[in-house]
């Protein structure tokens, strides 16, 4: 059988209107501007309205990519959803965005990798493609973490934002698209990011309400040293699997999780910082939304032009790491 590459069709973003600044997050627990801009780079971050949950996030951003695309819902034939905490435990929230949209002739299904999930959904979207399987695919990261933020855990509350950002992949005639993929996990550090309750291990009690298990915990040094390492090794392998080297790489678009996790892989690639999309100062860590929110900013501001080798990367809970290389062009 003979394969396909695929290519970004079209693709769109969603960030809610409320924006709570580091001044604002002053009188919600003991920090201040300095202490989160020093150690994270993050200024502000967008928070969802209580009335928003993943999915209406996750549908904002599929329309504005569907009009990118310029193709009618109806020729989407499969749906992906790539949320670190979806509407709900079941049904996967990519049916509840099918509906929404009204996508009748799509499958839907959803991607756990935390805020990997959008590298893991693109991979299998483009899996899929390269199978002849569908020619049609919408893919989309979203998350609302705000809602699981244990607001006085002054580590973890300052980081999390939400947003959502959507693509569609459709076969490439031009040989553009992905070259590269490149995913893996280490599930020994399964612990050290994670939200205890809620699942069959230990399910919803007064206990774990009153103990706040049903929040992020995340073991903040261990994570950050596992960030640094492999954001830069993820991202050599997919350069080093499309048959490129790092200076080939026209404009690199990390995961926003912290700045000095980004300065981390820019060192170890040895790119210029002007290759380099960053938009953490704003939105904070989106999880499944930060990559995909922040290819699209490149793209519309022009950061990403036809032609362009573009270089994606996350991590997440897990742990998980996934990273792929595309030849940028609007076919």
């Amino acid at each position: 059988m003979t394969t396909r590459s695929s290519y970004i069709a079209g693709i769109g973003s969603y960030t809610p209107d409320k924006v709570l600044n580091n001044f604002d997050m002053e009188k919600i627990v003991e920090t201040s501007d300095e202490w989160i801009t020093s150690r994270t780079g993050i200024k502000e971050r967008r928070i969802a309205e209580d009335s928003q949950a993943t999915s209406d996030l996750s549908v904002k951003a599929a329309e504005a990519a569907i009009k990118d695309a310029g193709i009618k819902v109806e020729e989407i034939q499969l749906i992906i959803n790539a949320s670190a905490i979806g509407d709900m435990i079941f049904p996967a929230t990519a049916c509840i965005v099918q509906s929404k949209i009204g996508a009748v002739n799509a499958a839907a299904f959803d991607v756990q990798a935390g805020c990997s999930g959008f590298i893991y959904a693109l991979a299998a979207a483009n899996s899929f493609i390269a199978s002849g399987m569908y020619d049609t695919v919408l893919v989309i990261g979203a998350d609302v973490l705000t809602r699981s933020t244990n607001w006085k855990d002054r580590n973890t509350c300052v980081l999390f934002g939400d947003a959502a950002g959507a693509v569609i992949l459709k076969p490439s005639q031009k040989g553009s698209g992905f070259l590269s993929f490149y995913l893996g996990a280490d599930g020994r550090g399964a612990d050290l990011l994670k939200m205890s309750a809620g699942g069959t291990r230990m399910p919803a009690s007064h206990k774990t309400v009153d103990e706040n298990l049903h929040t992020i915990y995340m073991s903040g040094n261990e994570v950050f040293k596992f960030a640094v390492k492999i954001m830069g090794e993820a991202s050599l392998k997919a350069i080093e699997l499309a048959g490129l080297k790092p200076e080939d790489v026209n404009c690199f678009v990390p995961h926003q999780a912290n700045i000095r996790i980004i300065d981390a892989a820019v060192k170890r690639l040895k790119l210029d910082h002007d290759k380099v999309f960053i938009n953490v100062d704003k939105y904070g860590n989106s999880s499944c939304g930060s990559v995909p929110l922040a290819l699209c900013e490149a793209v519309k501001s022009g950061k990403i032009k036809n032609g362009d080798i573009v270089a994606l990367v996350a991590f997440g809970a897990g742990l998980t790491w996934g990273s792929t290389v595309l030849l940028w062009e609007k076919e």
